[in-house]
């Protein structure tokens, strides 16, 4: 482990750090200027090429199963007799806390609630309303999502492991092209992954951020100020930095277990607390309903009752964040699954984490719904007033209310210390010509840029401005990613594909 050493000033980090810190500046002195551009981008992104951006998220459905299932799920990624590094345990935790820890408890109970309130096509408040509700937050949350990092992750793994090269976003487009374009073609998708990052984590970090000052408020009484925001913040820098520099095998994997810990208590307090047999219907109910409509969600964009805009300001917006999050998350799953063949790795990063999701929704949500449809009421109004403070409402309902409040209030700040930290590891990671084990003083520069567009998403106060920033990023790297598929298809085809079982009366011959 690397714990010192100079900062690499390659091409790649210099442009990133101009473009990025630009930004954060921007973000800092003139917060409504610099929302209002990304506004701009991504509004006409999501309603212009909606088609484009719906069809290619899934496309990484259909690309993970076929690689699961295919003839190549029993390659490695890395030598034929490499081991995995990490415990399967541990690598879960990792590749979750890492992939959307933090937004699970943010979206928990609130997306369902927002979709059972008002559903696009039907009324609200219904029984029907609330089967369409959690369908749509699993198209949100679930395969889609889990297999955009899944081929992000695997394209490059493949890469670093198998292929012996530097862990950057370039490598596949550099290893598998040829002419005078590939290498500012290459420089300028390292570029591109690395603001996507950044845009994407600083995006998310607001978001946690927002939601501890929720509950630091609900809890505590502590007010809602842009200094407790900076407070929040700084507090958060301190921690993921001591964290990375521990290094990888100890800061991250140490937090992202307690993660897990913290996060299944919770969710199992929600659950035997609350309305159990409901929650657990609601489960098998969603999880029916899910598949059989998985097909028909996953191309649908709603144009005949004119609901396109519905559609660009929540599930495209949700696809497209899982886009910028794409690089982050890929390089940093990446790096911690080597050992794994490409079938273990699919169904470690899609099928799980995506089966954990949809019975964290139908608990968070099932246990809103039960309190809006058979209960007191009173949720649904304090989602709408705040959704920041949505998670805290609902334990309003249970016993214990501090004491569980409290410990989400940790769970979510140790989310954000995991998440900012892997990213953190990951972009110094990509402007450091791939190195898997990056100097200290990388991964200090790019915290202090990370905080800053953070502080300057914050200024503006709004959930929206913060997921409008998350997924600015991803519009052009769409792109990039495109590139890296084709170019993992190409070199895959060189690899001897595994043998098909023989027969058994072939065998005994």
């Amino acid at each position: 482990m690397r714990t010192r050493g100079k900062l690499d000033l390659n091409a790649v980090f210099v442009l990133s750090v101009v473009i990025c810190g630009a930004i954060g500046v921007w973000g800092v002195l003139a917060p409504e200027a610099m929302t209002g551009a990304a506004a701009a981008l991504t509004g006409f992104a999501l309603t212009t090429l909606d088609w484009f951006f719906l069809a290619l998220t899934t496309s990484f459905v259909v690309l993970a199963a076929v690689l699961a299932l295919g003839p190549y799920g029993a390659i490695k990624l890395g030598h034929d007799d490499d081991e995995p590094e990490f415990s399967t345990a541990s690598w879960i935790a990792m590749l979750f806390a890492g992939g959307m820890g933090a937004g699970l408890l943010f979206w928990g109970p609130a997306e369902p609630m927002y979709h059972f309130t008002a559903p696009p096509g039907l009324e609200g408040g219904t029984p029907e309303a609330a089967r369409l509700a959690m369908v749509i937050t699993n198209l949100h949350w679930g395969l889609h999502a889990w297999s955009i990092y899944a081929v992000c992750a695997l394209v490059i793994a493949y890469f670093i492991f198998r292929r012996d090269r530097p862990g950057m976003i370039s490598t596949p487009i550099r290893y598998a092209f040829r002419g005078r374009l590939i290498g500012p073609l290459a420089t300028a998708a390292d570029v591109l992954g690395v603001v996507a990052v950044i845009l994407g984590l600083a995006g998310s970090l607001a978001l946690g951020t927002l939601q501890v000052r929720a509950g630091l408020g609900e809890v505590f009484g502590v007010p809602a100020t842009n200094t407790v925001s900076i407070a929040i913040v700084a507090v958060l820098g301190v921690c993921f930095f001591t964290s990375a520099s521990t290094g990888l095998g100890q800061g991250i994997k140490i937090l992202s277990n307690i993660n897990m810990v913290i996060a299944i208590l919770v969710m199992l307090f929600i659950l035997f607390f609350g309305p159990t047999q409901f929650i657990f219907q609601t489960f098998t109910t969603t999880l029916g309903d899910y598949l059989n409509n998985l097909f028909t969600i996953s191309f649908r964009l709603y144009p005949y009752e004119g609901l396109t805009e519905w559609t660009a300001g929540w599930t495209l917006t949700y696809l497209i964040w899982w886009l910028a999050w794409g690089p982050f998350v890929g390089v940093f799953i990446a790096r911690i699954s080597r050992g794994r063949t490409i079938r273990e790795f699919m169904l470690g990063v899609v099928l799980i984490p995506s089966l954990f999701s949809m019975f964290w929704f139908a608990t968070f949500g099932g246990a809103g719904f039960y309190v809006e449809l058979f209960g007191p009421g009173g949720l649904a109004d304090m989602v709408f007033e705040d959704v920041a403070k949505a998670l805290f409402a609902l334990f309003d309902y249970f016993p214990l209310t501090e004491v569980v409040s409290t410990a989400a209030l940790l769970l979510i700040f140790i989310f954000l210390v995991t998440s900012a930290d892997s990213g953190t590891f990951v972009v110094s990671m990509m402007t450091s010509h791939g190195d898997l084990n990056p100097a200290t003083a990388q991964k200090l520069a790019w915290a202090l840029v990370i905080l800053a567009i953070t502080i300057g998403t914050l200024f503006t106060g709004s959930v929206d401005v913060a997921k409008t920033l998350a997924v600015t990023g991803a519009i052009p790297f769409s792109l990039v990613l495109l590139l890296q598929i084709v170019a993992f298809l190409r070199t895959l085809r060189d690899e001897e594909p595994a043998p098909v079982a023989a027969a058994p009366a072939e065998a005994g011959r």
